[in-house]
């Protein structure tokens, strides 16, 4: 019999789960699509699948990916080819009754643009021209490994890009033009991202998965010692109420909790006691209003199907107030995006 890929929906589909509180609103804040990744696509109509799959997902907000960019437009300009395609796929989906409805798209600019303040003013101006109020803010990652070969998804930024006056300048202006800013990093860039939050308290800044504790390469087999400092890094962020947190994006590959080497996915009760930890920390740090539940997909799927990681963030919540568990499903990601 052949192996199955990972990441399939064969190989998805031998962990099956019943839906625990199917009726409960879910706003999704960080989902992908883009063509020929891992082998695969993950367009409107996967999404689709997925948040069609028995949880109440009602709003999702795309993230950028560097994926249908135009490569015949000048290189600050090309992230443009992004939002026209995923403005596309948006307003198809609002067209279909019944389906989750992309209602936000985080785009890319290079913010060290902010330099040059009518420059990243254009570029930003041309994002909000093309999508609308679909528009919420700008993703550029941070995350930069000195061993990328170790890594199945290495970052792409520059050295030190949290630290370039030109760059913090950026995001100033994002602030201005009430807009977020998105990003994803290695947990070893944790305290420069702490420096960053202090020293941009009028911009409203997103972590992305939890500052990725990296468990691959040289960093296996130091789990505990990772953790220890990482909780440190939390709570010292957690001082600037600027900053909100993403809860997910744990099951990708470099994590190296190794869910993607199995012959079967990980199930909602192996994420639970692989990662509580984790969650709970980061919960009791910033509290349910600046923390949002994230699929994080098509990357972790991967490792996890989508009802199953759902239903992993509900096991995760359980004891918390229904109040608790609303911001963490959707009241935070729709008033941090500006969603309705």
């Amino acid at each position: 019999m052949a192996q199955m890929t990972p990441g399939s929906p064969e190989w998805l589909q031998q962990v099956q789960e019943d839906i625990i509180d199917p009726q409960r609103p879910i706003i999704d804040p960080h989902h992908h699509l883009w063509r020929k990744r891992f082998n695969q696509d993950y367009l409107l109509t996967d999404l689709w699948a997925d948040t069609g799959s028995g949880h109440n997902v009602q709003q999702t907000v795309f993230i950028e990916c560097r994926a249908f960019y135009d490569k015949d437009a000048a290189p600050h300009l090309q992230s443009l080819g992004e939002t026209r395609v995923i403005t596309d796929m948006a307003r198809q989906s609002h067209r279909q009754p019944g389906q989750a409805q992309l209602n936000g798209i985080v785009a890319n600019a290079d913010l060290r643009l902010g330099a040059e303040p009518e420059a990243l003013r254009e570029v930003l101006l041309a994002h909000r021209q093309i999508a609308g109020d679909l528009f919420k803010g700008i993703r550029q990652a941070g995350a930069r490994d000195p061993r990328p070969e170790d890594l199945v998804i290495p970052g792409p930024a520059p050295a030190y890009l949290y630290g370039q006056e030109s760059f913090r300048q950026g995001l100033r202006i994002l602030g201005e033009m009430g807009l977020t800013y998105d990003t994803w990093h290695y947990h070893h860039q944790n305290e420069d991202f702490c420096d960053l939050a202090e020293a941009v308290p009028d911009t409203t800044l997103i972590l992305d998965h939890f500052g990725t504790p990296l468990g691959v390469g040289i960093y296996r087999g130091s789990r505990d010692a990772i953790f220890t400092q990482w909780k440190q890094d939390m709570r010292r962020l957690s001082r600037c109420p600027n900053v909100h947190v993403k809860l997910g994006g744990l099951a990708m590959p470099d994590n190296g909790f190794d869910w993607h080497t199995r012959e079967r996915p990980a199930s909602s009760d192996e994420l639970v006691a692989a990662q509580k930890s984790y969650y709970m920390h980061m919960i009791d740090c910033f509290g349910p209003e600046r923390c949002m539940f994230e699929s994080n997909f098509p990357v972790d799927r991967l490792s996890i199907s989508y009802p199953v990681v759902w239903n992993a963030f509900k096991k995760l919540s359980i004891g918390f107030s229904e109040s608790e568990k609303h911001a963490m499903f959707y009241g935070t990601a729709a008033r941090v995006y500006h969603l309705t």
